[in-house]
């Protein structure tokens, strides 16, 4: 989700909520305590030079159990990070505290912003060695499939 589509969906909201992957609520007296831009340089392993620009939410919890984010507060500290920060129209990752600092992606279902799971993974496969990963093939399927279409009267064995 790029920051113009949240700008889009807060105005028709009642409230900010966020979702884990797997089902439980970030807790509704959240915190954004940070809307920044990160900009990565970097070298993947096949030697390219690499340059990603993010926009980062972070969310905390807090102990004041009465706080509530409000669609329109949120809105307005995006509009304040783009005006003072020039941040841009870039993908959202959201930074969340569990075990440790987690990083997600962000989506939308229609009512609550869905924090997704990351994943690691090679950018240079093609120069890394990293073999194709390979079809998976049943092999009950293979021999009812010849089968229906071989058979000793066929000659096509």
């Amino acid at each position: 989700m790029r920051l113009s589509d949240i700008k889009n969906i807060l105005p028709t909201l009642e409230n900010v909520e966020f979702q884990l992957e797997n089902g439980t609520f970030v807790p509704e007296h959240f915190h954004v305590t940070e809307v920044g831009m990160i900009t990565k340089n970097f070298i993947d392993c096949g030697g390219v030079i690499r340059n990603e620009k993010t926009v980062n939410f972070q969310l905390w919890n807090a102990n004041d159990y009465e706080h509530r984010l409000k669609p329109n507060k949120l809105l307005k500290i995006i509009q304040l990070s783009e005006e003072k920060l020039g941040i841009e129209d870039s993908e959202i990752e959201v930074e969340y505290q569990s075990e440790t600092i987690g990083k997600y992606d962000l989506e939308f279902d229609g009512k609550t912003f869905i924090l997704k799971n990351k994943n690691t993974a090679c950018l240079a496969s093609d120069s890394c060695g990293i073999p194709a990963e390979k079809m998976k093939v049943n092999l009950s399927e293979l021999n009812s499939n010849q089968a229906a279409c071989c058979t000793p009267e066929s000659g096509c064995c």
